[in-house]
């Protein structure tokens, strides 16, 4: 079975700051194969002239050891690879955004706490929450009562918020920001996560006892 050589693609310093093929130019290099087994150190043109044969590339991948350290590896494939996992990782990354919930002085207890359930959602998925009292007519009369408002909100989401900006009057609108304190709540989440996974083994120790 005969081999194919491989056709150079050679990464140039100033492009790529990973050298690769002819672009590594010290006489000697240590050799590690694609399988991460050492080969030991030969000279340059001589794993170059290996990896060509192989149809890999000979990629510099510590460039400050002595010798530097070269694999032999389908260079292609590996910047695929890592170009694949970066916008896999900034997919993954929350973008901020700023949500809001709009109340009323005299909202209901009911109506507050599902205002309240959306707001701890928003906080837990990264992003900050405006709380905005909205004053109609001779409500406005009533700002006291709306600050008092924003007020238990604050207290109500504390454990798990960071008040961003002090409650502002704009017309007849009173708001004030709140951003989500992640240290919190990772651990408001970890222990959630405890407790799902105490209440699972439970149940299925339940289960197999009426077995």
């Amino acid at each position: 079975m005969g081999f194919r050589r491989r056709r150079w693609r050679d990464a140039r310093p100033e492009e790529d700051k990973i050298k690769v093929n002819r672009a590594i130019r010290v006489p000697e290099v240590r050799v590690v194969n694609e399988d991460g087994q050492q080969l030991g150190v030969m000279a340059t043109e001589t794993a170059r002239d290996f990896a060509g044969r192989v149809g890999l590339d000979l990629v510099e991948i510590s460039p400050r050891a002595d010798p530097p350290v070269c694999k032999i590896m389908d260079y292609g494939r590996y910047k695929y690879e890592i170009k694949k996992k970066a916008a896999s990782a900034k997919k993954s990354q929350h973008q901020s955004q700023l949500k809001e919930i709009k109340l009323r002085p005299q909202i209901s207890d009911h109506d507050l706490d599902f205002k309240l359930k959306n707001a701890r959602k928003f906080l837990f998925e990264g992003d900050k929450v405006r709380c905005t009292v909205m004053f109609r007519g001779r409500e406005i009369v009533h700002v006291k009562v709306g600050r008092e408002l924003l007020r238990s909100v604050e207290e109500r989401l504390g454990d798990f918020a960071i008040t961003e900006s002090m409650p502002r009057m704009e017309g007849r609108t009173l708001s004030f920001t709140l951003a989500p304190n992640r240290p919190a709540i990772e651990k408001i989440k970890a222990k959630e996560q405890a407790a799902r996974e105490r209440e699972a083994e439970s149940s299925e120790e339940n289960q197999g006892a009426e077995d």
